[in-house]
């Protein structure tokens, strides 16, 4: 047993030994660092060393959190066809007359947003989004208020979210019954995950209308479109049009319903291969979408400046 422990201490010794050099070795390490970087300042003038100062604080400027929010395209999502795997966005039960298949897309825009609470930017960022034509910089208190925390935010984004929906249920059920649909009994449930706001309205209630039709409405197109929507069947102005048209381009629409709210912002933007339309209504939204089916939507009306109605 004294031998062990005579062992143990000799290990200890020689590990404490061990230590204290390669501190000694840190410390040496240190103070030549020390005295070199204060000598090459020392040598030099002021102005010279003047240059390097201001690189190193330019460089710090631009890793520091920035005051602005960055934009960017978002995904879409076809909300009559989930991607592989994906859950259904728009589930209807109840209907006595069958869910009816359209082969073509009505596709929901969003867009990505970096510098909201919980998803901070840096001043890099915030200067790479002013230089890109593919992205917007806004100041973040034009976004949400000051002190706004993540938890916040967020609940407010779902909320404007699931308002949406249930005015989106409400306002695709009465069109429905106008267009002599018996919808007693129906249930419509709509979700989709990590997207929230309320401009998706005016598509969901179109994907209701038309798994309720057995009119194929799109013809096989692929239509993207933005727009709050109201119980009584109001299409009102969103934010980030630009950037959503953007995002419809990109993953193969051809067509756009856009509010005609936001006429002045697509005028000029819209994206090369995208044709945009001008709606107020889901009545017009729904015609909109039925000529576009049937190969007529070069009739339709496209957004102007003032455009008012």
């Amino acid at each position: 047993m004294s031998f062990k422990h005579e062992h143990e201490d000799e290990q200890s010794s020689d590990l404490s030994s061990g230590e204290t050099q390669a501190a000694s070795t840190r410390g040496s390490v240190f103070t030549r660092t020390f005295a070199f970087v204060r000598e090459y300042f020392a040598s030099r003038p002021l102005r010279y060393q003047a240059g390097a100062i201001g690189l190193a604080l330019c460089a710090l400027v631009l890793i520091l959190p920035s005051p602005y929010v960055v934009e960017s395209p978002g995904p879409t999502l076809d909300v009559l066809h989930p991607g592989d795997g994906d859950s259904p966005i728009i589930v209807i039960s109840g209907f006595s007359g069958g869910i009816h298949n359209d082969p073509g897309e009505l596709r929901m825009v969003s867009v990505n947003a970096s510098g909201v609470p919980g998803y901070p930017v840096s001043t890099a960022q915030a200067v790479w989004g002013w230089l890109n034509p593919g992205q917007v910089v806004t100041p973040s208190e034009a976004v949400f208020p000051v002190g706004q925390d993540a938890d916040s935010y967020s609940n407010e984004s779902k909320g404007e979210m699931t308002g949406s929906q249930d005015a989106a249920r409400v306002a695709a059920l009465n069109y429905a019954k106008h267009l002599g649909i018996d919808v007693s009994g129906v249930k419509v449930s709509m979700h989709v995950d990590d997207i929230g706001g309320p401009s998706a309205g005016m598509m969901y209630s179109l994907g209701v209308i038309d798994m309720l039709t057995p009119r194929k409405e799109t013809g096989g197109a692929s239509i993207a479109g933005t727009g709050t929507i109201s119980k009584q069947g109001d299409v009102g102005a969103i934010g980030g049009i630009r950037l959503k048209m953007i995002g419809a381009k990109r993953d193969g629409a051809t067509w756009f319903l856009a509010p005609v709210a936001n006429c002045d912002e697509v005028v000029g933007h819209v994206p090369q291969g995208l044709h945009d339309v001008r709606v107020g209504t889901l009545d017009e939204a729904y015609h909109a979408l039925v000529a576009i089916g049937q190969g007529k939507g070069d009739a339709l009306p496209r957004c102007t400046a003032g455009s008012k109605n």
